[in-house]
């Protein structure tokens, strides 16, 4: 082995230490903003997960611990408070005449509030921006309102006490909106795509069911969905239109889980049949979470 020596006196150069750059201006911004997004990301997921979370303990402790201050016994959980709801008839009828107004609800807002979007973002007439105003108008009048004219109508038309009289008022609430979103998701579709259908021949329901169908998907999710959502948990207006108890929905049919003196409510059982109504809206939500998004974004496209 040969060993270089430096000569005698012989200056040596040594190189500095390589010292890791540190990030610049762009990769630091990234950087922050990943932070930031991360943190509001987890602040609001804790937003919407802890009332879960909550609801979830709530519906494992018995009445007695539920309106008593939080001692030793917060996190004794059981079951029990979901075996007596399982074990009402009434709830089980509640859950079948919800399922069967929400669903209905959603179908008919679907249908209607697509074939009026498509009205109003391709057909010009007269008075359309007028008459599309005055449908946005109706989203800033909450139902309760116009409840007790409402009830008056659909009592003189024999719609009370009847699941189809709710369905038609439920949709009814629900259309504008539903409007709203379908208007402008058509307006996002390029009109060429009608043209050529035009071109080849295809007549307007044609075009409508064949062509534009596929595209706006996602703002009918979103309008079925809301629709359903809305209808689902919705208390007042079955309250209100429904006084035979074989036709309550699952919110009237939880307030009725009434026991003991003078109507004392059992928290227990509201709490555990609360968690069971949750469970088909969690499922829906994120089963169509991504046509919910979409059918947001476009609907908040101006055409």
């Amino acid at each position: 082995m040969v060993t270089v020596t430096a000569p005698v006196g012989a200056r040596v150069t040594r190189r500095p230490a390589v010292v890791p750059a540190s990030p610049s201006g762009p990769e630091r911004d990234t950087r922050i903003k990943r932070t930031l997004y991360m943190v509001g990301g987890t602040l609001a997921a804790l937003v919407f997960l802890v009332p879960l979370v909550v609801a979830f303990v709530r519906a494992g402790q018995p009445g007695d611990v539920i309106v008593a201050a939080p001692d030793g016994r917060f996190f004794e959980l059981s079951w029990v408070n979901f075996q007596a709801v399982v074990n009402q008839p009434e709830v089980w009828r509640g859950i079948l005449n919800s399922a069967i107004v929400s669903v209905s609800t959603a179908l008919l807002t679907a249908v209607l509030a697509t074939l009026a979007g498509y009205g109003f973002a391709r057909f010009p007439f007269r008075g359309r921006t007028v008459l599309f105003g005055l449908v946005l108008v109706t989203l800033m009048i909450p139902f309760q309102a116009i409840l007790t004219p409402l009830y008056l109508q659909m009592n003189v038309m024999g719609l009370t006490d009847s699941l189809f009289g709710l369905v038609l008022f439920y949709t009814t609430v629900n259309l504008p909106f539903g409007i709203f979103v379908m208007r402008n998701t058509f307006a996002a579709v390029p009109t060429e795509l009608e043209d050529s259908a035009h071109v080849d021949g295809a007549g307007t329901v044609r075009i409508l069911v064949s062509v534009l169908r596929p595209l706006v998907v996602p703002g009918t999710a979103t309008a079925a969905l809301y629709a359903f959502l809305a209808s689902w948990t919705e208390f007042l207006g079955a309250l209100t239109f429904l006084t035979d108890s074989s036709l309550y929905t699952l919110p009237v049919s939880l307030v009725n889980l009434q026991q003991g003196a003078y109507g004392q409510v059992n928290f227990g059982l509201l709490a555990a049949g609360s968690v069971i109504a949750m469970i088909p809206c969690v499922i829906l939500y994120v089963a169509l979470q991504r046509y919910y998004v979409a059918g947001l974004a476009s609907g908040s496209v101006k055409g």
